[in-house]
């Protein structure tokens, strides 16, 4: 499982990307169609067309790191349908791993979770 500080967010791109693209291509994309700064940290997951790659980009200690699975068989699912407007959707650390571990979260249902109260505006 993946093991990430609560600051850190995962993009997924909403569109397929030709998976030729490695560390200039993908922060590329993440700059100009995720409109995210590459250098921030967070994560960006990138699918291929038929979704049987995944690149996920990542900058750490001065450096990109990609990381990259190719199915044999099969083709990954994703936990809901992407908006084709959007640069990207904004995936939990839990969804990115079981998605990576070929767990079908269509059918899946979260429970609801305690969640502070919004703050009160001090005027």
């Amino acid at each position: 499982m993946l093991t990430l500080p609560s600051s850190v967010r995962i993009h997924l791109a909403s569109q397929p990307v030709d998976m030729r693209k490695s560390f200039d291509g993908l922060s590329l994309l993440a700059r100009q169609v995720l409109r995210e700064d590459p250098l921030s940290g967070h994560l960006f997951v990138f699918f291929n067309r038929t979704r049987d790659m995944v690149k996920v980009l990542w900058w750490h200690s001065g450096g990109f790191c990609l990381f990259s699975k190719r199915l044999e068989k099969g083709s990954f699912r994703l936990p809901r349908p992407l908006p084709e407007d959007t640069g990207a959707v904004i995936l939990e650390a839990v969804e990115l791993t079981l998605l990576l571990e070929g767990i079908d979260l269509k059918a899946s249902v979260r429970r609801p979770r305690w969640q502070p109260p919004p703050e009160k505006s001090v005027a």
